[in-house]
């Protein structure tokens, strides 16, 4: 295993490459306010003809995640299409008729069942969970739902996780998400279906949009992912057997601070299969 280095620029890793499958949240904005180097940078890519689809785990729907990027004034110009695990929990629930859901998730987040018109019922009388995050993510933790996930697990209800991720950033905090509330359930012993990174349908979905748009599939040795998460960015990309630029400045920036190369030890214990090159913030 050889150390890794930083590279300044996107532009000097997309030579060959097609396709850029980006995360959102901790590359292009930190939930409160855009990153227009890193925008600038996917929209100088595409210029160049290659094609951005936004890849995120957000629990809601790809429509619902473009107005939350124009309202942090991230152009439409930045990317092609956007892929949500919020789309994909949302196909469960149409192909679930007539069963009743538990819905776990902030207000916010309503359009996970927007037009499905789903039975909305009492966990007592619930067939699944859908899980899009905390009732209150900011003072919440995962620990608060340990006695309402007991209870699921006594009725054997399956949960629907909208969102893997454990944490994101809000500003300069990290707050909890769906993942964390999964993970305890899973631990507890519950059946937990994950959408969402780092599971391979959300890739195969990106992987269809971007065929659409350059009327071919591309070769996964021309694609290139970028995100700032081990546990979902990193591990998706090398499960689904692409290349990954890590972006450091998001949730694990803490680890990387002062460090300019990282020796082959570190390498393995911080990524275990590494990324093909760091990044501080996304830029062209």
């Amino acid at each position: 295993m050889t150390s890794l280095r930083f590279v300044e620029q996107l532009r000097d890793l997309v030579d060959g490459v097609e396709v850029v499958l980006s995360d959102i949240w901790g590359v292009v904005h930190n939930g409160l306010e855009s990153f227009p180097e890193a925008c600038a940078a996917l929209h100088a890519y595409r210029r160049r003809g290659g094609t951005v689809i936004l890849i995120t785990n957000a629990p809601r729907p790809a429509d619902s995640v473009q107005r939350q990027l124009r309202k942090l004034g991230i152009a439409d110009e930045t990317y092609d299409a956007i892929v949500s695990s919020g789309d994909l929990a949302r196909h469960f629930v149409a192909e679930h008729p007539g069963q009743k859901l538990f819905w776990i998730g902030p207000e916010r987040d309503t359009s996970i069942h927007r037009g499905l018109d789903p039975t909305i019922a009492p966990l007592e009388a619930a067939d699944y969970i859908i899980c899009t995050g905390l009732f209150d993510d900011e003072t919440e933790s995962a620990e608060d739902y340990r006695a309402m996930l007991i209870l699921a697990l006594k009725r054997k209800l399956p949960l629907i996780c909208a969102n893997p991720d454990i944490v994101v950033e809000r500003g300069d905090r990290l707050i909890y998400c769906a993942g964390a509330i999964a993970e305890l359930y899973r631990e507890l012993g519950g059946e937990v279906i994950f959408y969402g990174k780092p599971h391979r349908p959300i890739y195969e979905r990106a992987m269809a949009l971007a065929a659409e748009r350059r009327g071919r599939p591309t070769p996964l040795d021309r694609v290139l992912a970028i995100g700032d998460s081990v546990r979902t960015d990193l591990t998706g990309a090398l499960g689904f057997g692409i290349d990954c630029l890590f972006v450091t400045r998001g949730i694990h920036s803490e680890e990387f601070e002062g460090i300019d190369q990282l020796d082959p030890a570190s390498v393995k214990e911080l990524f275990g299969h590494p990324p093909r090159a760091l990044m501080r913030e996304l830029r062209w």
